[in-house]
């Protein structure tokens, strides 16, 4: 069993940045494959970024290529999404998620209960 604890959203402006934190305890982190979806009201949630369990290889949407970076550290059980250039778009509930797999499928494992990001246009 592994619980996922989602910090970091807020609101901010178009323009400016945020840092999602995901805090994962109950087996070792180093073997999740993890990564971060969003949702908003009437969608499905979506694939934003994920990242391998070593960290090796990560993946981007087409949406947020260029403007977010995904980043783990598995000594602090800890993965990261860097939002920079954030857009009205952008805003979304922002769920972390983990799979017991080398890299990450739309199917997880694990959920956290996610953090709300809204960006004012």
């Amino acid at each position: 069993q592994v619980q996922l604890v989602e910090s970091g959203g807020g609101l901010v402006q178009a323009g400016g940045s945020l840092r999602l934190s995901c805090a994962a305890s109950g087996r070792t982190f180093s073997s999740l494959a993890m990564g971060w979806f969003r949702q908003t009201p009437g969608k499905e949630r979506e694939l934003v970024a994920s990242i391998s369990s070593y960290g090796t290889s990560t993946y981007y949407a087409d949406f947020v290529k260029g403007r977010f970076t995904i980043s783990r550290d598995n000594a602090k059980n800890t993965m990261y999404l860097q939002m920079n250039s954030l857009k009205f778009e952008d805003t979304a509930v922002y769920y972390c998620a983990g799979q017991i797999r080398l890299t990450l499928t739309t199917s997880p494992d694990y959920w956290g209960q996610g953090t709300q990001v809204t960006v004012s246009s």
